[in-house]
């Protein structure tokens, strides 16, 4: 081991850091950062780097940042800048071009290296804090939910002029309610001509049919429309979902299903009621002329008003819009952790920790109602202040009408006439101010849906796919890198490997070695970083995906059944003939299943495939791969569940379902009943292929090693 007489050779300099602080946009202050270093050094002999800096921006008052020290052989240079130990000295590391890395020193000198020369060199990597609140939605001209949204809306435009139509004779109406007042009281009253209020009185009919008529045919227009819409996006968004690329899927589901569940409000802010009084808004106007029409100076009251009604919406919206994002935002996370619990109930039941899964419930909860109690003190005290400008305008107007009265430019017919025409402009804005801060929670939930389509997809829409008509006989992997998004540590690093027709490969290595990412790129699941991975002669990410779902068939290490019945969960493709699955089925011992119920294949299958033992949906999922007879078999432990004889079983079911044109890579922590079929062996460690050789050669080593492989070495993470 290498000798450490003094930890500060261990511990980078502080102009580095604060350097580094600085490219990452993280708020430091130098002087105190000395200050922290210096008060920190004098009691602090021992521990790693990120152990030191750790206590040096607590100190400092920095906090909230993942240090993370890791080897450069494991590290993506994508994520630089970092600190970087190289010749037993600290330096700052960027990008320099495409195939070098700058280094800067301590002491501003500079130099250029490769990637290659940095071989046994240490990364001290800083993860920037996750931003929070409102800051990282997507404008509205922006959101790709709302473009959708809007797309469909005018998808058919037909349903436009009807309701605009429909609208302006609506609102045209409701003039005729105050003009038949005004006639009764001016003229019906004073002289008690009953037979002009018998006319008015059937005119108001036929106006009252006329409305009800045009209201309730706009109703149902718009509700069809809304309905339309919900289930045109819910269709788009879920299939968007399914051709999600999977290592850029968040890692919470029950956020996930959150955000696509957030439609629901989009859809219930396009119900009529809601459209309704957002179309009828701009009409307030049109009152407002009226009533200067017909009373003069009682106009200005309600010009008056009404922008300050309109004021108050805007700011109960710009106040909520914080309030409702950090809601929204724990709704997610509890969603998340229902999720979670469900489905890990044996675990914590198993672990006595049901007390720490309720904990966080309860503090997720109470942290939401007071998120609720905030949001319904505004949006109570905006109704109670509209509320009261409603009753400050009629007051207001009676006062004003009276004293046009006295001066003889309105009379008693006329005041009434206004009155019940200002009704119909302060109503509609108080119900627009909670129709305003309902469309907070539709902003949001706007936002949530663009996150969801925002997540990359497997393909471009706009891409030319490739559909060749030959089978592949080959596969390969050229400059391969893969990381995932968000993390420092890069998973796989293959520079060149080619599988042949034939290739029976056995991949070995310890935990942690990269052999299931190397599954997963070569299945077409995990897109690389960097590199080509080949199906043939076309690129595997330019090919189509139907195409490269016939001629690859992939079993992951963790299976997952759905919800049906044992048939439907064998033939997830629908297109495999019963000879076929009758034929599997026997060799796995499927059928041993099937025949401990009366139903035979028709046995009913829960989620996630509760019910089965973990052998049954390991040897369930084995079968539709063997089912679809692929071209390409990756298989990730497919016996890791099984007992003795139930994996000699598989590997003979497997021997006889494989084509001598096939090309086989299984992985397996135990590889003696598999040697029988491989004639290549792969070793990984640290996402590396550091052997790859013969059965013969590499078989026996491995058998008679008395110490594991060195497993990938750990970063060391410290949260502050």
């Amino acid at each position: 081991m290498a000798e450490q007489p003094d930890n500060k050779d261990r511990q980078p300099d502080l102009a580095l850091v604060q350097r580094l602080l600085e490219a990452l946009d993280i708020p430091s202050d130098a002087t105190r950062l000395r200050a922290a270093g210096a008060k920190v050094g004098t009691g602090w002999s021992q521990g790693a780097p990120t152990q030191w800096l750790r206590k040096v921006l607590i100190a400092a008052e920095v906090k909230e940042l993942t240090p993370i020290l890791l080897p450069w052989r494991r590290f993506d240079p994508s994520r630089l800048p970092a600190l970087l130990r190289y010749q037993d000295a600290w330096h700052y590391a960027d990008h320099a071009d495409a195939d070098a890395v700058l280094l800067a020193g301590a002491d501003g000198a500079q130099s250029s290296v490769t990637p290659a020369e940095l071989d046994g060199a240490e990364v001290l990597w800083i993860k920037p804090p996750r931003s929070r609140g409102p800051d990282d939605t997507a404008t509205l001209s922006d959101n790709l939910a709302a473009r959708l949204v809007w797309k469909e809306l005018f998808r058919d435009r037909g349903w436009l002029w009807k309701i605009t139509v429909a609208t302006c004779i609506v609102n045209l109406i409701g003039v005729s309610t105050s003009l038949f007042a005004m006639q009764v009281y001016d003229r019906v009253v004073p002289t008690l001509a009953y037979a002009t209020l018998t006319t008015l009185a059937a005119g108001m009919a036929i106006v009252v049919i006329l409305d009800w008529t045009l209201k309730t045919i706009r109703a149902r227009i718009l509700d069809s429309l809304a309905c339309a819409l919900n289930q045109r996006l819910s269709q788009q968004v879920f299939e968007h979902l399914l051709h999600v690329q999977l290592d850029a899927q968040p890692r919470s589901l029950g956020t996930l299903a959150a955000q696509v569940g957030s439609l629901e409000a989009v859809r219930q802010f396009f119900s009529a009621t809601v459209v309704f009084a957002l179309v009828d808004l701009p009409f307030a106007l049109m009152f407002l002329g009226f009533i200067g029409i017909i009373g003069g100076a009682v106009a200005w009251v309600y010009v008056l008003l009404l922008p300050a009604a309109l004021v108050l919406g805007v700011l109960t919206q710009w106040r909520l819009r914080g309030l409702l994002h950090s809601q929204l935002s724990r709704t997610n996370e509890r969603q998340g952790l229902l999720v979670d619990s469900i489905r890990g109930a044996e675990t914590i039941r198993a672990n006595n920790a049901g007390w720490r899964f309720a904990r966080e419930w309860q503090d997720i909860t109470a942290s939401i109602n007071r998120y609720g109690i905030q949001q319904r003190a505004i949006s109570s005290l905006s109704t109670v202040t509209t509320s009261s400008l409603s009753t400050i305008a009629y007051v207001s107007a009676v006062v004003v009408g009276v004293w046009q009265i006295e001066a003889g430019l309105l009379t008693m017919g006329g005041l009434i006439a206004c009155s019940i025409l200002g009704g119909r402009i302060i109503a509609p804005v108080a119900q627009s101010v909670q129709y305003l801060v309902q469309w907070q929670h539709v902003s949001q939930a706007l936002n949530m849906v663009h996150q969801v389509l925002a997540l990359k997809s497997e393909r471009r829409s706009d891409q030319q796919l490739l559909l060749t008509d030959e089978a592949p006989t080959s596969m390969a992997l050229e400059g391969v890198r893969f990381g995932y998004e968000g993390s420092p540590v890069r998973q796989l690093s293959v520079d060149q490997l080619r599988l042949e027709s034939g290739d029976r490969v056995l991949l070995a290595g310890p935990v942690g070695s990269g052999k299931s990412t190397l599954l997963k790129i070569l299945a077409g699941l995990y897109r690389p970083s960097e590199g080509r991975v080949r199906l043939g002669q076309a690129d595997l990410w330019e090919t189509d995906p139907m195409l490269v779902s016939t001629q690859i068939g992939y079993l992951p290490q963790s299976v997952h059944l759905f919800r049906g019945t044992l048939r439907s969960n064998l033939c997830l493709t629908g297109t495999a003939g019963d000879d076929r699955v009758l034929q599997i089925s026997q060799q796995l011992g499927i059928d041993a299943i099937a025949a401990g119920s009366p139903l035979g294949m028709d046995l009913p299958i829960s989620e996630g495939g509760e019910g089965l033992s973990g052998g049954q949906r390991q040897l369930v999922a084995l079968a539709r791969v063997l089912i679809n007879q692929p071209r390409i078999w990756l298989l990730d432990e497919p016996t890791a569940s099984l007992d003795r004889e139930m994996e000699e079983r598989v590997w003979q079911a497997l021997e006889a379902n494989l084509q001598p044109s096939d090309i086989l890579v299984v992985s397996t922590h135990r590889p003696l009943l598999a040697s029988r079929l491989v004639n290549r062996v792969m070793i990984m460690q640290q996402g590396r292929v550091v052997r790859d050789g013969s059965p013969e050669s590499l078989l026996p080593q491995m058998a008679g090693q008395t110490q594991p492989p060195p497993a990938a070495q750990t970063p060391n993470v410290d949260v502050v």
